[in-house]
Parts: C-alpha cells; structure tokens; sequence
C-alpha cells in the first residue's frame, strides 16, 4: 500500500521504507482519521484552510491529511497556507518552493504583525497570546476569502495536555484545546486533527522525511514560558512512569460531571435521593 511509487502523493516520495517509518505514518494517519471521524469534522464538498507555520507538526498535518485525501478517506478540498509574520531572518522562501514542488495547492500571505507584537508587549511579558490573536484573525479572513469553511491547526496531544495543565496551575479552569470548535462570529470552524498524535511521533516523521523544518524564532526565544514548565514537568512524569501522558490523555475523554465541583455543569442542588439505587462514590478511593 506504501510502496507503490505510482500511488502515493509527491509528499511521500523518498520515505524510508524501513518497518519502523511504515508503522510509524500508519499509526499517525490512523489516529489522524480516527480524530476527523470522532469528532466530526468532515463536511463533504467543503474546502479546508490548512494552517502551515514551517514547525514539525504543520508538515505531519499536510501529509496525514493528503495522505487521507489520496485514499479517498477525506472527501475534502484542501488549501495550504502560511502567514509570513514578518520574523526576521524568516526564510520565505522555503515554503512556497516546497508547497510548488510537492503539488500542493498554497497560499502565501505577508502581514508584519511581527513589529505589533514586539512594541506592543512589555519587556519580560511573553509574545504568544497577542501573537496568536494577531494570527488567528489574519487566518479566518483568508478561510473567508478562499471560501473556506474551517481553519485546521496542527496542534497535537501533548499541545492539548500542555494547554490543560496551564488552565489548571494559572487559570483556575479545567480546559484545554478542543479539537473542534466554533469561532466567534460562528462562520468558520476550527479544527485540530492532530488531537490524538503525539508530539515525539510528529518530529520523527518529519525527521525521517526531511521536510525543511522552520523553528520559531520569536516566542522560542524566551525564557521561562509557562509552556515549557508544563512541558518539562509533563517529560519528567513521561520519564518516571513510561505511558503518563497518554493516561492523562483519556482522562479528557473520560470526564465525570457528577464527580467534579462544577453546579453549573452538573444540578447538585437537584440530585436526590432514591431507595435501594447504588450509587457510584468510587471516586472517593
């Protein structure tokens, strides 16, 4: 199925065809689908903003989803693009010569939000959230423009564990990332396909298929992000005790309103009590 040089997308030509590479892109496409599918994501006939940043996981995502597109298992249309953001040193070039080569449908958009960032963040305060948003609004106008009816990002597990335990520690909140949603205006949906993939998994496909990689250069830069806190903290558990985060993982998919402290979310005041029924305090233990 993988080896056939007449049957793959120009994304895959040159993978290794090593057992762990094979094994490793099916389970990567594999959990790809299994997110679209579970979640909901497929409209059919709809067109796709695939939002590429030049990073590890937005090449995962482009594959994994062309890769869906090229079985017939992703009955949509697909448009890449990147936001230049005007970072120094960006090179970019590097993605348009690539998309060009690969065959791949792109958008390239300059917007300098690069200089809004930096004068408008105090010293010692980090860039990610006003660079985000900046982002983000660029984004849905292009998914307008291009008639486009979602955004898809290449947020993977661990960027949604990462977000969890940031809400928990600073924001007084269970939430992470959804792997869909809505946005505000509620025209565009935003979509997160890599929900299930983990972070290791992106970086050695990307790796293995040496796809010219582009770090960020302005929130990679900072020291003490509570993101890479969180981060390490997560690795060191990883380390501890091999699987932890997976476990952690489905615990988001396996929540208990009845169990948490939420009224909002669960009518405590309403429960009552009714004879002979067995309740569930197992989450006393």
């Amino acid at each position: 199925m993988f080896d056939d040089a007449d049957d793959i997308h120009p994304l895959f030509h040159g993978a290794p065809s090593s057992t762990e590479f094979r094994k490793l892109r099916k389970r990567i496409v594999r959990q790809t689908r299994e997110a679209i599918e579970q979640y909901g994501m497929i409209e059919r006939g709809t067109r796709w903003l695939v939002c590429l940043s030049g990073g590890k996981d937005s090449f995962t995502l482009l594959a994994a989803l062309y890769e869906l597109q090229w079985r017939g298992l992703l009955p949509v249309d697909l448009l890449a693009c990147n936001l230049d953001q005007g970072q120094p040193g960006f090179p970019a070039t590097v993605l348009p010569e690539f998309l060009t080569r690969m065959e791949v449908p792109h958008r390239i958009e300059y917007r300098d939000t690069y200089s809004i960032v930096m004068d408008k963040v105090p010293e010692g305060r980090t860039y990610c959230a006003l660079c985000s948003r900046l982002r983000r609004g660029h984004l849905y106008r292009i998914a307008r423009e291009e008639g486009c009816s979602a955004i898809v990002l290449g947020h993977h597990r661990d960027d949604i564990l990462e977000t969890f335990f940031m809400n928990l520690f600073h924001g007084s909140r269970l939430a992470t990332m959804p792997p869909k949603l809505v946005n505000e205006e509620g025209d565009l949906f935003v979509y997160r396909p890599l929900a299930h993939v983990a972070e290791a998994d992106c970086n050695r496909f990307a790796r293995a298929m040496n796809y010219p990689v582009i770090p960020c250069n302005l929130c990679g830069s900072q020291d003490g992000l509570q993101r890479m806190q969180v981060k390490a903290l997560l690795d060191q558990w990883e380390a501890n005790h091999p699987g932890r985060r997976q476990k952690m993982f489905r615990a988001l998919m396996n929540t208990r309103p009845s169990h948490l402290l939420d009224p909002a979310l669960f009518d405590f005041a309403g429960l009552t009590r009714t004879a002979g029924a067995t309740g569930d305090d197992s989450a006393d233990l």
